[in-house]
């Protein structure tokens, strides 16, 4: 927090949460709440109440993990998707990519992160049991590993290859069009786009 005397203590402490926020320092914070406190409290109330909904609202889709409203997501539940291909990416924000570019109709499967050692996140920490039982279930023909290039994106891949390996499912990789180290969600749409049309096998 920064050196700043001040003169409300509510104001100290609203911006003190701001300031929790990923990458809101603590200048931001101030500015933020400052910023707040200007507004007309009905436009502040509503910001509040829709915080407060959100987190108690939103649910994980309980065949995907895409965050969702109801117990499933509207992809999953959408019958003109096509169910025998599922994409895995690492999270929420990985799955609103590659929607917009367009050129994907299949399913996904959100594993909440990637194997990370150093981060103290390893394959139990992760959906990757529940794509495993997803795909014994039968119906799924394909699956996509969308990851991003770096090394713990590669690592992941290769730990879900080698359990998908006792199936019959083809495991697919999408191309090498993004940068090494690049992440997925960052990605423009022409690239993501082709990287996903220009999927190949895995390990080749």
């Amino acid at each position: 927090m920064i050196n700043t005397r001040f003169s409300s203590s509510l104001l100290e402490k609203a911006v003190m949460e701001i300031n929790r926020l990923p990458g809101i320092g603590s200048k931001t914070a101030l500015r933020l709440a400052l910023h707040l406190l200007r507004q007309e409290e009905g436009r502040v109330e509503a910001l509040a109440e829709s915080l407060v909904k959100m987190r108690r609202g939103v649910h994980y889709c309980k065949v995907c993990h895409n965050i969702c409203d109801d117990e499933r997501c509207e992809i999953c539940s959408n019958p003109n998707r096509e169910s025998s291909l599922v994409c895995v990416v690492e999270n929420v924000q990985d799955v609103m990519a590659i929607e917009n570019t367009m050129q994907y109709r299949g399913l996904y499967h959100v594993l909440g992160g990637v194997i990370s050692p150093m981060d103290g996140i390893g394959p139990s920490d992760l959906q990757i049991e529940s794509l495993v039982e997803r795909v014994r279930q039968g119906g799924v023909e394909e699956v996509i590993l969308a990851l991003s290039p770096t090394m713990e994106g590669d690592t992941t891949n290769f730990y879900i290859f080698r359990k998908l390996e006792e199936t019959s499912v083809k495991v697919t990789v999408i191309a090498r069009g993004i940068a090494q180290n690049d992440e997925l969600q960052y990605t423009d749409e022409v690239t993501l786009g082709r990287a996903l049309a220009g999927r190949v096998p895995f390990g080749k």
